[in-house]
């Protein structure tokens, strides 16, 4: 799947690993992955009150469910990031630049004050289109 990153001097540069708009052509299937949190294969958080080991299990579910629907996360064009901290800000970028390559994905970051497991930091969900 062919991905174009947006660029125009009428916005600001992106202050993070992430592109301010992207054109993907609609050839293939959209793929709505939900919501992924730091639980592991067997059910329990990885990396309590740790946001680079949350952050990294998230993207390798990610990858996880990215694959089982026959894509990959170079695939996606949008997540939607929630977190607990703010602050966490740039060590979630430091750790998506290790898994999303150029031109990263569109994307929205909130901060919430609760998630469903009070050890839990970060949850994303996703949108590819997968050819």
């Amino acid at each position: 799947m062919t991905r174009q990153q947006v660029r125009t001097a009428d916005l600001s540069r992106p202050s993070g690993h992430f592109s301010q708009a992207i054109v993907s052509e609609a050839r293939g299937r959209l793929v709505f992955v939900s919501g992924m949190t730091a639980r592991g294969t067997d059910g329990s958080v990885v990396g309590p009150g740790d946001i680079e080991a949350q952050t990294r299990q998230v993207c390798d579910n990610l990858v996880r469910a990215m694959e089982a629907a026959g894509g990959s996360l170079d695939d996606i064009v949008r997540v939607d990031v929630y977190v607990r901290n703010m602050e966490h800000f740039e060590q979630i970028h430091k750790v998506r630049r290790e898994y999303f390559n150029s031109p990263p994905p569109a994307s929205t970051l909130v901060e919430v004050t609760k998630m469903v497991s009070p050890e839990m930091l970060i949850e994303i969900n996703a949108i590819a289109v997968v050819e």
